[in-house]
C-alpha cells in the first residue's frame, strides 16, 4: 500500500496532477471545497497550480499548509484562511454599522442591499479616491497566515502565479523566489476595488485580464499531463441579460473566460495534431484536460456577492465545491493519466 508526499495511504494507484484555480473573488471559496475534498481523498498528487486572483490565494495557502503538515495541514490551512477572510471583512467592513443593508446572504439568490450598494459605489469612484491611503485587509491575512520566506525557500509544489502587467497589457507569472504576498495581491488587484499593485517599478492588475488562469505554464514546467482546471466563472449562462447589472456580469464572465478559452483551443489544435500522427508525440506534449465546475451554482449568484465574506455563504460555497470535487473523483478519477475526461471542443469551443 502507497503512500503519497501528502501523507495519505490508498490502495490504489496515486496519480499526479497540476491544478489551474480560476479567480472570481469570494466566490473562491467554491475552489476551497474542490481542494478540500481532493486532498481528503487523498490519490492525486498535485505537482503543480497555476493561479490567478483568488485561486492564487487558495494556490499559496495549498502549498504552504502542505509544506507544515502534508494533506490535513494543507485543509486546515484553507479553512484557517477563508475564516479569517470572513472575520476581516467584518472588522473592516465600513457599512457593518447600517442596519438595513445589511440584508440576508442567501445562498442562491444573494441579493443583500449591502453588496449591492458596494457595486454600485466602485463603479462610480476609483480606488484612488474612496482608498487613498491603499488599505488592502487582504495584505493582513495573507501574512498572517503564510510564511511566504519559508515557502519560496522549500515549496513543496510549483506555484505559477498570474497578473496583468498594467502598462504593457502582458501577463506575468509570478514563480519561484517571485511568489510573495505582493505578488498574490498583485494577481487578485481587482482595479476598481485596489490600487494597482507595484513591484520592482511595474504596475499590475488582476491577472484573470491576461489568464484566469494559465495553462502554459503547466506546460512546460510540469512533468504530468493532466490538468484540472477549477473554473469559478459560468462558461454557460442560459438567457440573454437585459438589466443593466445582469449585462456587466455576463460580460466580466466572458471577458475572465477568454483567455482561458483560447489557450484551450490551442490545446486542442495540438492534440489532434498528435492524434492523427501529424506531429510526432515526442516534439509536442500532449495534455490531458479535466473540469470541476458548476455553472448552476455560479450563475445563481449575483455579481456582487463576489464581495460577499459572510461565512455561512463561504461555507455554502465550500460545500457546494467539495460536492462537485466528489462527484468529480467518482466519475473521472480513472481517466487521470488515460484519457481528458472532458471534451475541450465541445465543453469550451
Amino acid at each position: 500500500m502507497a503512500t503519497n508526499p501528502t501523507g495519505h495511504r490508498s490502495r490504489e494507484e496515486h496519480k499526479p496532477v497540476a491544478l489551474a484555480l480560476q479567480g472570481g473573488g469570494m466566490h473562491g471559496a467554491f475552489t476551497w471545497g474542490v481542494l478540500d475534498r481532493l486532498l481528503e481523498d487523498g490519490r492525486l498528487d498535485v505537482e503543480g497550480v497555476s493561479a490567478t486572483s483568488a485561486g492564487a490565494m487558495n494556490a499559496v495557502v495549498l502549498a504552504y499548509g502542505l509544506q507544515q503538515g502534508g494533506a490535513d495541514g494543507a485543509r486546515g490551512a484553507l479553512h484557517d484562511f477563508w475564516l479569517a477572510v470572513a472575520e476581516s471583512a467584518e472588522r473592516y467592513n465600513p457599512l457593518r454599522w447600517i442596519p438595513w443593508l445589511k440584508g440576508t446572504h442567501s445562498f442562491g439568490l444573494d441579493h443583500s442591499p449591502m453588496y449591492a450598494f458596494a457595486d454600485m459605489m466602485l463603479r462610480i469612484f476609483s480606488p484612488y479616491q474612496f482608498n487613498p491611503g491603499n488599505l488592502n485587509p487582504l495584505r493582513e491575512v495573507l501574512e498572517s497566515k503564510v510564511d511566504f520566506a519559508a515557502l519560496r525557500k522549500r515549496c513543496p509544489i510549483g506555484l505559477y502565479l498570474c497578473a496583468t502587467n498594467v502598462e504593457t497589457g502582458k501577463i506575468r507569472i509570478f514563480t519561484g523566489d517571485d511568489v510573495s504576498a505582493d505578488a498574490v495581491l498583485a494577481s487578485a488587484c481587482v482595479p476598481t476595488l485596489f490600487q494597482a499593485v507595484t513591484i520592482d517599478g511595474e504596475h499590475y492588475w488582476d491577472g484573470g485580464f491576461m489568464g484566469n488562469p494559465a495553462i502554459f505554464p503547466l506546460i512546460y514546467h510540469c512533468d504530468t499531463h493532466d490538468v484540472v482546471i477549477v473554473h469559478i466563472n459560468p462558461v454557460v449562462r442560459r438567457g440573454v441579460p437585459t438589466t443593466a447589472a445582469d449585462i456587466l456580469n455576463r460580460i466580466n464572465e466572458v471577458s475572465f473566460n477568454s483567455s482561458l478559452m483560447r489557450e484551450l483551443r490551442a490545446i486542442a489544435f495540438v492534440t489532434t495534431l498528435i492524434q492523427q500522427g501529424k506531429v510526432d508525440r515526442g516534439e509536442m506534449k500532449e495534455m490531458l484536460i479535466h473540469s470541476i465546475r458548476s455553472d448552476d451554482t455560479m450563475s445563481a449568484l449575483s455579481v456582487s456577492s463576489k464581495y460577499n465574506a459572510d461565512w455561512d455563504f463561504l461555507c455554502k460555497l465550500r460545500d457546494s465545491g467539495r460536492r462537485e470535487a466528489d462527484a468529480w473523483l467518482a466519475k473521472h478519477y480513472h481517466d487521470v493519466g488515460q484519457r481528458s475526461s472532458v471534451d475541450i471542443r465541445q465543453a469550451f469551443l
